[in-house]
């Protein structure tokens, strides 16, 4: 340990230890303020919370399916309809609570104009759970 000496040794160097007295110091210092400080932080205005349940929302959204064919005849919970009669019912459906999921099933050979038209019409009236209806690719048999 390095002490202070009265210069008589062989090596006058610097002391090259580190002295953690004044660092420990410090510390306790500083842990003396937070536990002061510490309960003062708890203190709050008393106020009377309301009791909320915790059960959570059983409320699940509508699903609604829109079937698109090859030849651009479009069908709502396969029920066949025009363009009107599609955007009055994603006009109502927009207005649900909770709003309904659109799932769209659309044929692989039907142009993509035709889907862009429907996705289209539900942006327009306010949907925003759209969802896409595939197949899973199938692996290849040995």
């Amino acid at each position: 340990m390095a002490f202070g000496g009265l210069g008589n040794e062989a090596s006058d160097g610097d002391n090259a230890e580190i002295n953690m007295i004044p660092l420990i110091d410090v510390m306790l210092v500083l842990l003396v303020i937070f536990i002061i400080t510490a309960p003062l932080m708890t203190h709050a205005v008393k106020v009377d919370l309301p009791v909320a349940s915790s059960a959570p929302n059983e409320v699940k959204p509508e699903t609604i399916n829109l079937s698109i064919k090859a030849d651009g005849s479009v069908f709502w919970n396969a029920e066949a309809v025009d363009a009107t009669a599609w955007r009055a019912k994603m006009d109502l459906a927009a207005h649900q609570t909770p709003q309904p999921e659109i799932h769209i099933r659309a044929d692989g050979d039907l142009a993509y104009r035709n889907v862009a038209q429907i996705m289209a019409d539900a942006a327009r009236a306010g949907l925003t759970k759209l969802g896409f209806v595939t197949e899973p690719e199938r692996a290849a048999q040995p």
